[in-house]
């Protein structure tokens, strides 16, 4: 990779604007490769320079792409000035450039991707690339007995929506009475619409999964980490790794 300003690098590690981190530049805060650096303008190989920052290895970060434990009662926006969203969970230093990946409703739980990345989101949330999503949505009343099999040829909703065939299953080791909905597209309340077609109403809804994407059981709600190399890879989707590497699956 080219030589990047080191101040212009510290900016995209998240370390602060750019006047901020020219300033501890000035102040001797900054090394590079083991040595005090003073310059903001002095060019460094962001993939190949050991960085330090108050004796702080800071790694580089061509894109990010982070997995949230979305809570309920957050919503999927960048700013709102009336309700916390989900950025609001994301330190104020590693916020930016970060978009979510489609969105949750408010009151849905569960796995939700971040990302600086457009062609990663375009790639996963465009209606042509059909990627899975499963649900888990906790119901009151009883779905009627044909439910699966509607699903599976796929539900025409009261207002005359069309959905694409989806899974329908229960889950009987639930603590309530549960069902797992696997479907792939995203309209407006999809999952709740759908199964109030087929006669129940979901109280709880949590996503688990984004194509082959896992959510973490480890993240409590409301906490989120990085997706590893091989997360990144289980897409087969070109992206930009941490190292400003490509990674593609192969």
């Amino acid at each position: 990779m080219p030589g990047m300003r080191l101040d212009k690098l510290l900016t995209h590690m998240n370390c602060g604007s750019r006047r901020e981190v020219a300033a501890w530049v000035r102040a001797g805060r900054v090394a590079v490769d083991g040595l005090i650096c003073r310059d903001p303008a002095y060019k460094v190989d962001p993939d190949r320079a050991c960085v330090l920052l108050d004796g702080q290895i800071q790694a580089y970060r061509a894109q990010r792409y982070l997995m949230l434990n979305k809570p309920a009662g957050v919503i999927t926006a960048s700013s709102d000035p009336r309700h916390r969203t989900v950025l609001d969970l994301i330190p104020e230093s590693e916020r930016r450039g970060l978009f979510a990946v489609g969105r949750l409703d408010k009151d849905t739980e569960g796995l939700l991707l971040l990302t600086t990345d457009g062609a990663f989101s375009h790639a996963l949330m465009a209606p042509g690339k059909h990627v899975e999503k499963e649900y888990l949505a906790e119901i009151e009343g009883t779905p009627a007995a044909d439910a699966a099999e509607r699903f599976a040829q796929g539900i025409v909703l009261k207002d005359g929506t069309v959905c694409r065939p989806a899974g329908l299953e229960p889950v009987p080791e639930a603590a309530v009475q549960t069902v797992r909905v696997t479907l792939c597209e995203g309209k407006y309340h999809q999952v709740k619409r759908m199964l109030w077609a087929v006669g129940c109403e979901v109280t709880r809804l949590k996503r688990l999964r984004v194509g082959p994407l896992r959510l973490d059981g480890a993240l409590a709600p409301g906490a989120f980490r990085d997706l590893s190399a091989e997360e990144l890879s289980s897409f087969g989707l070109p992206v930009m790794g941490q190292t400003g590497i490509e990674i593609s699956k192969k």
